[in-house]
């Protein structure tokens, strides 16, 4: 993150002004070379520390919306990664080069938030990406004029960072809140993207 690069950079900083300091400090004293040699050493390796932290972090929450899974272990009605868009599996058939070569399998797919089709083809024993997909429940509390839903968890927490769909479960969602029902839509999340993707009465 920004703060975190910020935080590296700071600290950089400070490590190499402190060595410099100790240099100027110590570069009249001879017998003091390797105390200053060692201090700068020791700062480095607190630096190296740092950025590898902080590059460990980017790689692992990169790492965690997808998962691979071998082509031929996909299925239908399963989840899969096309186009770099997380899809729902619609369609799914395999075929052979010839003789020596490899099954290939044929996949069609539609996007869990746009709704559009992509198709790719993979050999059966290539690993795809498959993404976590997940759904949780808000109930709405809110609808703000910028069209911004105003959304609470189970756990009272409040999210306010969601629009209504531009879509025909939008306009239920909005009738239905200006009607005053309790309700509650689920929100779907894949590859960082989060959408509302159903509506359902809240349980009394």
């Amino acid at each position: 993150s920004y703060r975190t690069r910020s935080s590296v950079l700071v600290q950089s900083s400070i490590l190499h002004f402190e060595a410099q300091k100790s240099v100027s400090c110590c570069s009249s004293s001879r017998g003091n070379s390797g105390r200053v040699s060692s201090l700068v050493a020791f700062g480095w390796q607190v630096l190296s520390c740092i950025m590898a932290e902080e590059t460990f972090e980017a790689v692992g929450s990169g790492a965690s919306a997808t998962f691979p899974q071998q082509c031929s272990a996909l299925r239908k009605n399963g989840h899969v990664v096309l186009k770099n868009r997380p899809c729902k599996i619609v369609e799914m058939s395999t075929s052979k080069t010839g003789k020596h070569g490899h099954a290939k399998v044929h996949m069609v797919g539609i996007d869990l938030f746009n709704g559009k089709k992509y198709e790719d083809i993979c050999p059966s024993t290539h690993n795809m990406d498959v993404p976590h997909v997940t759904r949780l429940d808000f109930q709405v509390i809110g609808i703000d004029e910028d069209g911004y839903l105003s959304l609470m968890a189970d756990g009272g927490d409040i999210r306010d960072d969601l629009k209504v769909p531009e879509s025909d479960l939008g306009k239920e969602i909005r009738e239905r809140f200006d009607k005053g029902d309790e309700i509650l839509v689920t929100v779907m999340k894949a590859m960082d993207i989060e959408a509302a993707v159903g509506i359902k009465n809240a349980k009394a």
